[in-house]
């Protein structure tokens, strides 16, 4: 049997994780929502770092808002900081510090969707509920040879159609571990390891050599560009700053002042929203950047530009949110965005 054939092939080769092999679901899901568009070797430090901080629920409940942010600093999708704080919060205070034990229970949590429901329900609980991940929508995809598109309503369905009839319904916790492992090491995206995989001989995208077709995933939105000049306002030896508003990028992170815009500005526009915005006059001298970054985002290529400025000490600073001025040792405190922590240890090291 297939699925037999699976779990004991991972048995013998999978990797030895922190979050596996226990059945605490705090554990479970502060891996799951830190490994959430995450590498594991990029996410592994971070739940270390999250359960020497916090090694149980009620300590990560008790912590502040910018502690937490300050440990996720440099993973991005930074609503997953913030709702895994709303949610220990939650459990702690209505819950008895009890996590839900069921699927359906944990749905309602916030920012748990049904792929992390599905996770903690069966490796913490044993629940028949089938994970459905970016490793086993290819894992899927090319063993039934199926070229609907995952990322539409009608595949996500069919795919979880066919996630809970491949489940080993005896052994879930261990068959979701097993499929999801086989396609982070096996049937990888490009050049998957076909002859190491416990069930290539009965694989259509092999049979049929469409492996390098499946997955089949439309096509995203364009990426808009977007150009930020940051402003380094020195007075005093502090920096300005501020905590960005709830919406958008980056919500309740501290940054810089910065200007926006959609296309490159010139020189003359920069040096007037300069002056209407930030309240100060520079010069064409003054605008030129002492760093530049590309920043990747989702949905945004932003071009970001750092410029450090002192202004006239007599001169009140405006700006579009209150601004706070801080040591560059109380910054290195704060939680800021992975941008700004670049600019920061370029600067100062």
């Amino acid at each position: 049997m297939n699925q037999q054939k699976l779990i004991s092939w991972y048995q013998e080769n999978h990797r030895i994780l922190p979050w596996r092999d226990t059945k605490d679901a705090y554990k479970i899901w502060l891996s799951e929502i830190i490994l959430q568009q995450t590498r594991v070797a990029q996410g592994l430090p971070y739940f270390e770092k999250f359960i020497s901080n916090f090694p149980e629920l009620k300590n990560l409940a008790e912590a502040s808002e910018e502690q937490i942010l300050k440990l996720w600093q440099g993973l991005g999708y930074y609503s997953r900081g913030r709702n895994l704080h709303f949610t220990a919060k939650f459990i702690v205070d209505h819950l008895n510090g009890d996590f839900p034990d069921s699927y359906q229970e944990l749905l309602k949590l916030k920012g748990i969707g049904s792929y992390t429901a599905a996770a903690i329900a069966s490796f913490a609980y044993n629940e028949s509920v089938a994970v459905l991940d970016g490793n086993v929508f290819r894992v899927l995809s090319r063993f039934y040879g199926i070229d609907e598109p995952i990322n539409t309503g009608k595949g996500k369905k069919l795919f979880e159609n066919l996630a809970a009839d491949f489940l080993d319904k005896s052994q879930p916790a261990l068959h979701n571990q097993a499929i999801m492992e086989l396609g982070a090491l096996v049937c990888l995206p490009q050049n998957p390891k076909c002859i190491q995989c416990p069930i290539h001989t009965n694989c259509k995208a092999r049979e049929l050599d469409l492996i390098h077709l499946l997955p089949v995933k439309l096509k995203k939105s364009a990426v808009k560009e977007k150009f930020f000049y940051y402003f380094h306002l020195v007075q005093t030896e502090k920096l300005a700053c501020y905590k960005r508003p709830s919406g958008g990028i980056w919500h309740n992170l501290f940054d810089l002042p910065l200007i926006e815009y959609s296309q490159k500005p010139s020189s003359d526009q920069l040096i007037e929203d300069v002056n209407h915005i930030l309240g100060f006059r520079i010069s064409k001298q003054d605008v030129n950047p002492n760093w530049e970054q590309t920043h990747i985002l989702t949905h945004q290529k932003i071009n970001a530009f750092f410029i450090r400025f002192e202004p006239n000490p007599q001169v009140e600073v405006k700006y579009l949110q209150p601004l706070i001025w801080v040591s560059k040792a109380d910054l290195h405190k704060l939680p800021v965005s992975r941008l700004l922590e670049k600019y920061l240890h370029y600067i100062y090291g």
